[in-house]
């Protein structure tokens, strides 16, 4: 059975990149810290390890061509966020690493606040706060179902 998942990403310079998502609050693997060759980003409570690798390293476990971000996405990370205001801060520390803003922040559906951000390679990550108990009546009615308990 498996108890961990991976996601392997190419970077075009690994010391940049440390730097850029040390701004933005992610926590660097102590294993990696020093590593020229390799770094661990673990994100969220549950510890998701999302490593980066020069891109000749990653064209050599891969075997074809990285994707080119300025053309295509190849993947959207989603990250969860406890606020509104904890989404404002996690994109504002992305653009002033270095990172641009793909997804203006906002509300959508009345109940989902969030927005996106490409970091320097260009990979696209989306923030995201939801408001799992949306405070119009009618979205409430569209967004829970018979199983779900709504507390006044």
């Amino acid at each position: 059975m498996t108890k961990e998942l991976w996601i392997n990403l190419p970077v075009k310079d690994l010391s940049k990149s440390k730097e850029f998502f040390s701004k933005i609050d992610f926590s660097l693997h102590p294993r990696h810290m020093n590593s020229s060759e390799m770094a661990g980003l673990v994100i969220g409570d549950k510890k998701v390890m999302v490593m980066l690798f020069p891109e000749s390293a990653f064209k050599g476990f891969v075997g074809n061509e990285i994707a080119d971000t300025t053309k295509g996405t190849e993947v959207l990370f989603s990250i969860d966020a406890a606020s509104p205001e904890e989404v404002d801060e996690m994109v504002r520390k992305a653009v002033n690493a270095g990172g641009t803003v793909y997804g203006e922040l906002g509300y959508k559906d009345g109940w989902m606040y969030g927005a996106g951000f490409a970091d320097l390679d260009g990979h696209r990550w989306n923030v995201l706060y939801m408001d799992m108990e949306p405070k119009n009546p009618l979205l409430r009615i569209l967004f829970f179902t018979n199983n779900n308990k709504i507390s006044s």
